[in-house]
């Protein structure tokens, strides 16, 4: 709204701006150098402010500059202060953003500490997809069934709770900025059942398809030639027909049977030799 409201003094629908203070107009230094332009070119002629009295002469603008200057150098410190803060706090153990899901601010003692009702929740999600029979959506019916919310009091999304899944936090190490430190806040799950949860995941998104698998031994291991989609399979009249599933876009390959993949991979394998002086190392 800032950037339009310029737009607009530039057009001609106005001619002065009333703002609280100079360091309102210069959130950043392209902001305070717009400003300056547009008084230098004399479409603003006016500004005005309650604590601060500005004239559009050359010592006016220079003040103008200063306190824009000193508005970017409050701005800076202050995010760089911020940072500090939020590096000390992960070294030392202490998660300094909003709670994870299952978990709520403790402002008194300033940690994140488990949610008495959502907390035992969230470890009975990981529970039931560390056994690999549950699906996103399966676990998250259950969870949200049970009562589990997000923070803004709503069920939580298919997206949040495989993040949740991924998330370390939960048996106990902090994720920050690429990094991992270890936390002093109390785990809901134990590492094992975290790294099953890895695997189900894995598997899942490996296999996504509805019903039992069919029998293909080569599932997930080839792709089509010409356009590099994913190989699926179908059994017609007893026989295993391998066909491009064209997610990729137009494919002109046809049906494959399964017994002319096996000639052609077994036709790739005699064309590789190994020398003797290697083969018994």
């Amino acid at each position: 709204m800032f950037g339009e409201m310029l737009d607009r003094i530039a057009k001609g629908d106005a001619s002065g701006i009333i703002a609280w203070h100079p360091d309102r107009l210069a959130r950043n230094s392209m902001d305070g150098g717009r400003v300056i332009y547009l008084i230098d070119t004399g479409v603003i002629r006016d500004l005005r402010f309650p604590t601060f009295t500005f004239e559009p002469t050359a010592q006016g603008k220079f003040m103008l500059s200063v306190m824009f200057g000193q508005s970017k150098y409050y701005s800076d410190n202050l995010g760089e202060n911020v940072r500090r803060g939020k590096n000390h706090r992960i070294k030392n153990g202490h998660w300094p953003q909003v709670a994870p899901l299952g978990y709520v601010n403790d402002r008194n003692r300033h940690m994140v500490v488990p949610h008495p009702v959502y907390g035992p929740l969230v470890t009975k999600l990981f529970e039931l997809y560390a056994t690999g029979d549950y699906t996103l959506k399966d676990v998250r019916r259950i969870v949200s069934d049970l009562g589990l919310l997000g923070p803004r009091g709503r069920p939580p999304s298919d997206s949040r709770i495989q993040h949740a899944l991924q998330n370390p936090f939960y048996y106990g190490l902090l994720r920050y900025k690429g990094e991992f430190y270890q936390g002093k806040h109390e785990p809901l799950v134990s590492q094992e059942v975290f790294d099953k949860c890895r695997v189900a995941m894995n598997d899942h998104a490996r296999f996504k398809t509805w019903g039992v698998l069919k029998p293909f031994m080569y599932r997930g291991h080839v792709r089509c030639g010409e356009c590099g989609s994913t190989i699926t399979m179908e059994i017609q009249k007893g026989h295993r027909y391998l066909r491009c599933t064209k997610k990729r876009g137009q494919c002109s390959q046809k049906y494959l049977r399964e017994e002319h993949l096996h000639e052609q991979v077994r036709q790739a394998l005699w064309s590789v030799s190994i020398e003797e002086d290697l083969a018994g190392c």
